[in-house]
Parts: structure tokens; sequence; C-alpha cells
């Protein structure tokens, strides 16, 4: 055997046993390279005479296309290798169920979507929505609603106050939702019609109060507004919000300092083990006071109580959102809880409507 046919086959050996296309470069590279060793055997063809370079040049180039050859054949054969391994390695199971979108992952908090309903519902009877700031005075909060000084809600065990200015005036955290009632009449002429949703602040915290809360208030201001338009909003708006056929309403004497008459209103209900179902059974359930607007907080927000008057109402969103759904502890609304929230809260595309359900 020729010094060509044993480097051939030792070229030849070392690319079969080539375990991966690294290596198996790292053969080519030594074999035809710059300094591989068939490279070498073409560089000493200058030193051989004419009739002798033409043939070895001959058998080297037929070495060299020998091995060219089966690294092709290599490589391809290691390319599929590699590519049965990956394929193999990173299988999928189409057969899996796929994962949770955000969409449905996601939920909107309970708060927000009872906000929304009481949207949808007061929109339909033609109410606009009215919003003011957190942070009031005490003339917003207290005097242009008609309470007198003295009076047990101004005191430091119910209100959250600041500290007193240079003048000795307070600002304080609203402690309802009516001052923006009194801003609205400050600010819009008659007919008003409205709802003033938002948070409020109290000293007041167990299972049924919490510091912080939500309200939800209404006003009418027009000429001939009375006590029977009242009622039947209050009535059309329990229909829809709890989704019955039939309510009865009960209207009982009470006081505000800022309506007159001031009326309490308890809905018809059967209470079952944890539920309360309304529209049927024999047990009442006090859900919102309501009444006239006082002629006195007419005048301090410069209407005439000669020619305009109007109603008011006011309840508590925390409060119906646990009657609906049936939530146990009011606390639990503000824990942050995900657990909890997954079971009460509602998906992202679930847009309360009159038309489609509300909590559909």
């Amino acid at each position: 055997m020729s010094d060509l046919d044993s480097l051939q086959s030792q070229i030849l050996t070392a690319v079969a046993a080539a375990a991966d296309e690294a290596a198996l470069d790292a053969v080519r590279v030594a074999a035809l390279g710059k300094k591989g060793s068939l490279s070498a055997e073409l560089a000493t063809l200058g030193k051989l005479p004419p009739e002798e370079r033409k043939s070895r040049g001959a058998a080297i180039n037929q070495v060299k296309d020998a091995v060219t050859a089966a690294l092709s054949e290599r490589r391809e054969v290691l390319a599929a290798a590699a590519l049965d391994a990956r394929l193999a390695r990173e299988t999928l199971d189409v057969t899996l169920p796929l994962r949770e979108a955000p969409t449905d992952a996601g939920r909107i908090h309970p708060l927000s979507q009872v906000m929304d309903e009481l949207t949808a519902i007061f929109a339909d009877m033609g109410f606009a929505i009215a919003e003011g700031p957190d942070i009031e005075t005490d003339d917003y909060n207290f005097t242009r609603l008609n309470f007198p000084e003295g009076h047990p809600a101004r005191e430091m065990h119910d209100t959250f106050f600041f500290n007193p200015k240079e003048d000795g005036s307070r600002l304080l955290l609203r402690t309802h939702t009516s001052p923006v009632q009194v801003r609205t009449m400050l600010t819009q002429k008659p007919p008003i019609r409205v709802i003033c949703p938002g948070r409020t602040y109290r000293k007041d915290s167990d299972q049924t109060h919490t510091p912080m809360f939500h309200q939800v208030e209404g006003l009418v201001i027009d000429k001939g507004s009375h006590l029977g338009h009242l009622k039947w909003i209050l009535a059309e708006f329990c229909k829809a919000f709890f989704e019955v056929d039939n309510v009865n309403m009960r209207f009982r004497p009470s006081f505000f300092p800022f309506t007159e008459p001031s009326l309490e209103v308890d809905i018809q209900c059967r209470r079952a083990r944890d539920e309360i179902r309304f529209g049927e059974g024999e047990d009442w359930l006090e859900i919102l006071g309501c009444g006239m607007v006082h002629p006195n907080v007419l005048r301090a927000c410069d209407l005439d109580p000669d020619v305009y008057q109007g109603f008011a109402w006011g309840m508590g969103i925390d409060r119906i959102a646990m009657l609906k759904y049936g939530m146990p502890d009011l606390r639990q609304l503000f824990e942050g809880d995900a657990r909890w929230l997954t079971h009460y809260g509602f998906k992202p595309l679930d847009i309360p409507t009159l038309a489609g359900g509300l909590s559909s």
C-alpha cells in the first residue's frame, strides 16, 4: 500500500469515527487545512520532476476528492442525527390542555363590577355621573348640608380631620359623597340628575364596617320633583340590580340633616341559611336612606326652594355588593387575597349591560 493510500485510509477512518459536526470539522481541518496532511502532500509537488509531478498531483487530487465526498456524506448523517435528537428533546405533547389566557386568569374586583352595574342602570334612566375630591372642607361636608354646630358627625370620634390651618379651619376626609351633590348644585343649573359614586371615610371597623368604604348617592333637582318619582327610581333600580321581576319596598320615617322628610328604605327578602333572596319571603332588610332635599341645603347651594325642589338617596356600594353576591365579611373586600378574588371576581370581558345582563 502506497503512502497516499495509507493516508486516505487514515482520514476516512477519522471521518467515519467523528461523533458530531464539531469533531468532523476538526478532521477536515487536519486533512484539508493550510497545515493539513493533504495540503502538505500538495506542497511537495514543486520539488518533483515534471513527469512525476503530474502523476503525483493526480493521485493526491483523487485522495482529496474521496475525502471531500466522505466529509460531505458524514456531515449529512450527523446533521440528520442532530435533528432527530433535537426533535426528541423538544417534543410537544399537543394533547395537554392550553395554559389559561390572561383574559381568563385575571379578575375584575366585585366593587369595580358593581360600580359598572350601577352606572349601567342609572345611565339608562338618564343620570350623569358626578365626582369630587376625597379631601373636603368642613363647609362642603357639613355646613352646606345643614349639619348644625356640635352635631356628633363633626366630632373627632367619627370623622378623620387633618391638622388645623393657621386660620383654624380644618380639611377632612369626606364622610359621605354628599359634598359632590353640593358641588354639582353650585356649578350646574337645574334640572339636575346625577349619581355620585366614590370612596368615603369614617372611624369604624368591624364585620360590616371599614374605615374606608364606598357609597353611591343620587340627586334630582327640578321644579316638579316629588317622592313618587323617588320611589319609582329606587324600585326600578332594585329590580334591575338584584335581577328580580318584582320588589316590595317599605319606606320608614327617619332623620337626616340634609333631607326633609327623611326616609329609610327596606326591601322584602327571604333569608335561607347564608343566602338572602329578594322579591320574596316575609322578612325585611334596610338598604338605603333617602328623602326630599332640605330647603336649607338648596339655599346654601344658591337655589331658591320656592322654585326648585328635589330628592336624594344614598347607599353603601360595599353593602349591596355583599348582599347580591353573598359575601359574608366586608373586610375581605379590601384584603387583596388572590384566592378570594378568583372566587368572587369577574372576568374582564363581563361588561354589565341591561340588555345582556348585569352579572351574566
